[in-house]
């Protein structure tokens, strides 16, 4: 294993791809049943959606009002929370249906969300992560990100795996592991040469990121990109 400022650098090995719609902007990705719980950005196109793991198929599509970016998603006691970009509301959906249960409001940017078992947590693109209470989302806490020596900013789509946090690094290859208790870099994934140069000249950045508990399965993706990839880190 590689280390980098004395935090460790893990690489990857390709299990298995699938499917992704190349028009899919993504900016949240969440795993359950063999389904893919996805939100969707850019102003007039952004939506949620249910798609098929194996196949890619979208089986249930909510769009967006076209003033709103849609950002970050988690799945959360059967409720679907999505963030927006600029626009300072989420939208909390019911999960079977992807009716509109509630809204809430937060006075920040909305980038990435995900959960442990007591907090949503939130990234606004900053050094800083929110610990919200799932029922009013009210800030209880939060915490600044940073390696070594630095902040560490541009913090994206947010997955919680085994204790600790994963956030997208926005414009770059990188995964960063974060402990959720100091902030403090854990380790780093480094995803480069996942697509091909050929995929790439079209795909844009590295974004999405969700996990498979029951079966300890690693799914990436990013904007436009036309494949989910499961790894294995090494």
């Amino acid at each position: 294993m590689v280390h980098f400022n004395n935090i460790p650098v893990y690489s990857y090995d390709i299990i298995n791809t699938y499917p992704h719609d190349v028009s899919a902007f993504t900016e949240g990705l969440v795993y359950e049943s063999d389904y893919l719980y996805e939100s969707t950005g850019k102003y007039n196109e952004s939506t949620l959606r249910k798609v098929d793991l194996q196949t890619g198929e979208i089986l249930k599509l909510h769009k967006l009002d076209e003033n709103y970016f849609g950002e970050g998603i988690t799945l959360y006691h059967n409720k679907i929370f999505q963030l927006t970009w600029q626009s300072k509301v989420g939208f909390i959906y019911d999960k079977e249906s992807f009716a509109l249960i509630n809204k809430f409001y937060y006075n920040t940017e909305g980038w990435g969300i995900t959960h442990n078992d007591e907090h949503l947590i939130m990234s606004d693109g900053t050094d800083e992560i929110f610990f919200l209470n799932p029922q009013n989302l009210k800030k209880v806490y939060s915490i600044k990100v940073h390696d070594e020596f630095k902040p560490i900013t541009r913090l994206n789509e947010l997955e919680f795996i085994k204790g600790e946090i994963y956030a997208n690094v926005w414009r770059s290859d990188k995964i960063a592991r974060i402990c959720p208790h100091s902030g403090k870099i854990t380790g780093w994934i480094d995803l480069k040469g996942l697509l091909s140069h050929k995929e790439y000249k079209n795909a844009g950045t590295l974004n999405g990121i969700t996990y498979d508990s029951e079966k300890n399965r690693f799914f990436v993706t990013g904007k436009m990109w036309p494949k989910i990839f499961e790894i294995k880190l090494i």
